[in-house]
């Protein structure tokens, strides 16, 4: 989904906003910054994500990566806001242990009359399957969803889920193939998931490329080409260039083949490497 999950460390000193992958962020979200340096409290860790929402109130991840400059691109992001969805930390004492309904009653009065750049995420009680279906149809990205009697757990495991109304998923971009019609003369990119130590070929996207994002992959690609295939690829292999599998692209897809290749996939855009994008496994 096209967010950046981040913590938000509210301090005396100061506030400092942390990626997942423990970078700091503070400078590129300097309204997020501002709004938690104006929350009635002196110490609080709140765990949520960023997101740029489109002209109807959606998330919207081409937005939020065009704000911050794309893939390892330096910009500042002024249309973020943080959507909070927990409190890990409050005023001297550790909530992890706590129910996260507990949490979510501390949460919700300390963000009651938050505006602008920090907000309370939604909450809703309902069933899971009626609900996703709802959000599906208004064209939301999805839901994120948690028992409200567990504590907090940190990492990928036992932490927050994410149900998705589109499937989206990160691969490497392990070549392309060249077509001079084509924007940024890119035909389609091959795709690599991971399974154990080895990358494996998922298939292509050829869609979903806008024209100065297309021109901009090209120049990245450019330098990172190499001579041999980093997967086993039966394909043709002419007009296709090689690279490095440094590029991490988020895909959207309906689905997967029988023999196990995207279907009905698009490009939404590149990960941050800081933020720890997690290459596709294969089971």
């Amino acid at each position: 989904m096209g967010r950046y999950r981040l913590a938000v460390h509210i301090e005396p000193a100061g506030v400092r906003i942390l990626t997942r992958g423990g970078h700091d962020w503070t400078h590129r979200f300097p309204e997020i910054e501002q709004a938690a340096k104006s929350l009635p409290v002196a110490t609080a860790i709140l765990d949520g994500e960023a997101v740029v929402l489109d002209e109807l109130g959606r998330s919207d991840f081409g937005l939020l990566q065009q704000s911050l400059g794309g893939r390892g691109g330096k910009k500042t992001s002024h249309e973020s806001i943080l959507m909070a969805f927990d409190l890990l930390y409050f005023d001297g004492h550790d909530l992890t242990r706590m129910d996260l309904s507990e949490r979510r009653h501390i949460l919700e009065d300390l963000l009651d009359d938050a505006a602008g750049a920090v907000r309370l995420s939604e909450e809703i009680e309902a069933d899971g399957d009626q609900l996703l279906a709802s959000a599906c149809a208004h064209g939301l990205e999805g839901l994120i969803a948690k028992r409200r009697d567990a504590p907090y757990r940190s990492g990928r495991i036992g932490d927050w889920l994410k149900i998705k109304c589109i499937q989206s998923d990160s691969f490497f971009i392990v070549g392309y193939e060249i077509s001079m019609a084509a924007r940024g003369h890119i035909g389609a990119l091959l795709l690599a998931a991971r399974r154990g130590d080895d990358l494996v070929y998922v298939g292509s996207v050829g869609t979903g490329f806008k024209d100065s994002v297309a021109w901009k992959l090209r120049g990245m690609m450019d330098r990172i080409k190499r001579k041999t295939p980093p997967i086993q690829y039966a394909g043709r292999r002419n007009d296709v260039v090689w690279l490095r599998p440094t590029l991490i692209a988020e895909i959207e897809y309906r689905a997967w083949t029988d023999d196990r290749k995207l279907r009905h996939s698009s490009f939404k855009g590149l990960r941050q490497v800081q933020d720890n994008a997690a290459v596709y496994q294969l089971g």
